[in-house]
């Protein structure tokens, strides 16, 4: 398919992270973009403020009369159901349907791509790339998974000659990419619903190694047995962050890379699994070509991502953090830092796990990163693409974790229970419609705190 000759652009579930990056990416390269989602988001506001129209009610009927041609695109997200009428209507009609990592795959096939790869720290790592190679004048375009504090966008760059993209392994859509300069953060068992095993996921993350064919240029994390240039913090790795201290909230820090030592690096990002993500992004510019005073100077100005270990409200006597932790490694990280930041305060946490699948399958390991907060709220488990599995609630869930503090909360008893609490450190975690509460939270809690 040769997308200049595509003049119409329609997304079914535009309001998605990574589709609403590419409504964004063709609507200013001058496409014509629509688009389906299930519910209005702030993120679906943004894209409509944009002057891309967006709709909410799956009716063929509310489809655009200039898309019936047939130089449309239709472009899919694995979470749409199968019984969904526009994506049938289309389907049926022999229009050109991709998802939307094979559309990635034709954007990135004609430039020097970085494919940033794990099922922990993607989205970080390469927004914090896109940023450094952005800010060194560089022709890229980024394709981001979060919405950088930087550019208060998941589009980052329009150029034609460089792309940053996320690899991602769900439905093991990074095999479409082309990557020039890779790296894999982790290798975690997840989505197990596709994959079966942790085998089968660690098999799909070996396969996406091998479309990089200079081993050079694929950057892993210490402890991974993978063919490519290790990374990590204070240990055996071939790029290594090292000399690291805490210096007025920022990481101060040197990176030995080679035989070359990088010395007095800033980064404001809490948490040793950001250090790592940082570490991994700067080997990555460095190894395209970037100079280290323009790699310091983008890392010393990362704001972060939205609801990547966002500060909310960071006050003497309150702080409010949210994070888009899903998965019970996220969530150990996420303790990590809270508790490096703030060792001696009670921290209340709410959680809203994602997936009935993923619950039933880390269920034992979710306990034990959640037992670890001094207070928990559970919130039910959000759905996303799936229907309930009998047995798996939050009830049941909350019998498992060892916190003498923690009750199951519907989404509307939130607020008052976290008025009740006592702790001066609040943390909302999770990866489903929580994310839209942020405001109000904050809202509440800053009247808390007045």
């Amino acid at each position: 398919m040769n997308l200049n000759q595509i003049h119409n652009i329609y997304f079914i579930g535009i309001g998605g992270i990574g589709m609403s990056a590419l409504a964004r990416y063709f609507k200013n390269i001058g496409k014509n973009v629509r688009g389906y989602d299930k519910t209005e988001t702030q993120l679906t506001k943004e894209l409509q403020q944009e002057g891309i129209e967006v709709h909410f009610e799956d009716n063929i009927n509310l489809i655009p009369k200039d898309f019936y041609v047939e130089n449309t695109l239709v472009v899919i997200t694995p979470a749409v159901p199968i019984l969904h009428s526009e994506w049938n209507y289309f389907n049926e009609r022999n229009y050109n349907v991709k998802k939307r990592a094979e559309v990635l795959g034709l954007i990135t096939k004609d430039t020097f791509c970085f494919a940033v790869a794990g099922t922990h720290g993607k989205t970080t790592t390469s927004s914090i790339l896109a940023h450094i190679l952005f800010q060194s004048g560089l022709d890229v375009t980024s394709f981001l998974g979060g919405i950088v504090e930087n550019y208060n966008s998941n589009l980052v760059g329009n150029g034609k000659t460089i792309t940053v993209v996320e690899a991602d392994e769900f439905d093991r859509s990074f095999l479409h990419l082309h990557p020039n300069i890779a790296c894999i953060t982790s290798m975690d068992a997840d989505h197990l619903d596709i994959y079966g095993d942790a085998s089968a996921i660690e098999e799909s993350f070996r396969e996406f190694a091998a479309k990089v064919d200079d081993k050079t240029k694929l950057f892993y994390a210490n402890g991974l047995t993978l063919e490519g240039v290790s990374v990590g913090i204070n240990d055996t790795a071939t790029i290594i962050a090292q000399n690291i201290k805490i210096e007025k909230g920022y990481y101060v820090f040197d990176v030995k890379f080679g035989n070359e030592l990088i010395k007095n690096i800033q980064f404001g990002l809490p948490g040793h699994h950001n250090l790592s993500n940082a570490l991994m992004a700067l080997a990555m510019a460095k190894t395209y070509g970037v100079a280290d005073d323009k790699i310091k100077d983008a890392l010393a100005t990362f704001k972060g991502i939205r609801r990547r270990f966002s500060f909310q409200i960071r006050e003497e006597k309150l702080t409010y953090i949210d994070d888009y932790a899903h998965h019970p490694t996220e969530i150990n990280a996420v303790h990590q830092a809270v508790r490096e930041l703030f060792p001696t305060q009670k921290i209340c946490a709410v959680f809203q796990p994602h997936l009935f699948s993923r619950t039933k399958d880390f269920a034992d390991d979710f306990a034990k990163s959640l037992s670890q907060f001094d207070e928990l709220l559970l919130m039910e488990i959000y759905p996303a693409r799936e229907l309930p599995l009998e047995g798996i609630t939050s009830d049941w869930l909350l019998q498992k974790i060892n916190n003498t503090s923690k009750k199951v909360v519907q989404k509307n008893e939130i607020i008052q229970e976290l008025h009740k609490s006592n702790a001066t450190v609040f943390i909302t975690i999770g990866a489903g419609d929580l994310g839209e509460m942020v405001g109000e939270i904050k809202h509440n809690l800053n009247q808390k705190l007045s």
